[in-house]
């Protein structure tokens, strides 16, 4: 089992085409453990090679909830590509999460 402290990464080909993505989390909760876990499934399923997520844990660095004006945790915050996305939740619901990053299927991408 991955801990929410695993720093995914990915040697993405071209750095346009990177997804840069940041989890925000309080602590290994339940409800953390659970948005890591479907961030990391959506992101390998979707986004295979072509993406870096850092969890940020607000207990212990709560100054950065501040620069994404996060107000609500889990919180997933889509940097890259441009423009910024935020969708809160464990991100259990994968179609709701495709379609906050602005994520298209595979097969849609062809």
């Amino acid at each position: 089992m991955s801990t929410l402290h695993e720093h995914i990464a990915n040697e993405p080909s071209k750095d346009e085409d990177i997804w840069r993505l940041k989890l925000y989390v309080a602590g290994q909760t339940p409800k953390s453990l659970a948005a890591f876990a479907n961030l990391n499934r959506i992101c390998e399923e979707y986004l295979k090679g072509r993406y870096s997520v850092e969890v940020i844990d607000l207990l212990e660095k709560p100054q950065l909830a501040a620069g994404d004006q996060i107000l609500a945790i889990p919180t997933l915050v889509r940097k890259l590509p441009e423009p910024v996305r935020k969708i809160i939740g464990d991100l259990s619901n994968t179609e709701r999460v495709l379609a906050g990053l602005d994520l298209r299927r595979p097969e849609m991408l062809k």
